[in-house]
C-alpha cells in the first residue's frame, strides 16, 4: 500500500466528504479547516468568514489503487472550480476552490492538471482553483463527519448532496467501492 494524503476544499465539506468516501481507493477523508490564521477555528468562525480558513476534507488514500489525477478528475468533476470563492448559495472565502498539497510532486501534478483544463477550451471559464503547500489542518467537530451518512434525510442533503452524489456515480461507476 502506497499512503498519500491530500486535502481539497471544493465548497460545502459536507459535500466533498461524501463524494470521496464512495471511491475506490480512499482509505479515509476527514473534514476540517486549513488555510487561515486561527488556530483551532470552530465551525461557527469559520462559517462568517473572518479565519481565512477554507472547509476542506483531508483525503487519506492508496496510490496504488488510484492515482492522484483520478482524485483530480472527480474533484473538478464535483465542483464548479470556475468560480472565485463560491460554490452554489455559498459564499465566501472559506468556500473557495483549493488544493493543499503534502509534497512538491504532488504540487507539480494539481498545476500540470489545471493547466491542461485550461488549455483544453477557449470556451470554458478558467479554473480558479489555488494550489499551495498544506498548512495545520484542524479537524472539524464531531457531528460534521459523516454528515451525510447520518443525515440522508436532512433538506440540505436531499437538495444539494444528492444530486451531487448521483452525478459522481453515473459518471464514476467504475471507481465506485
Amino acid at each position: 500500500m502506497k499512503k498519500e494524503t491530500i486535502i481539497f476544499g471544493g465548497g460545502c465539506f459536507w459535500c466533498t466528504e461524501a463524494v470521496f468516501k464512495i471511491l475506490r481507493g480512499v482509505i479515509s477523508v476527514e473534514p476540517g479547516y486549513t488555510g487561515g490564521s486561527k488556530a483551532k477555528p470552530t465551525y461557527e468562525e469559520v462559517c462568517n468568514g473572518s479565519t481565512g480558513h477554507a472547509e476542506v476534507v483531508k483525503i487519506e488514500y492508496d496510490a496504488d489503487v488510484v492515482s492522484l489525477e483520478t482524485l483530480l478528475t472527480v474533484f473538478f468533476s464535483s465542483h464548479d472550480p470556475t468560480t472565485k470563492d463560491r460554490q452554489g448559495n455559498d459564499m465566501g472565502t472559506q468556500y473557495r476552490s483549493v488544493i493543499f498539497c503534502e509534497t512538491s510532486t504532488q504540487r507539480e501534478i494539481c498545476k500540470k492538471f489545471i493547466a491542461d483544463l485550461n488549455n483544453s477550451s477557449e470556451l470554458g471559464a478558467p479554473v480558479v482553483t489555488d494550489v499551495g503547500r498544506r498548512e495545520i489542518f484542524y479537524p472539524a467537530e464531531d457531528y460534521h463527519k459523516n454528515y451525510y451518512e447520518n443525515n440522508k434525510e436532512q433538506g440540505y442533503c436531499q437538495v444539494v448532496i444528492n444530486p451531487k452524489l448521483k452525478k459522481v456515480q453515473q459518471k464514476f461507476s467504475e471507481l465506485l467501492k
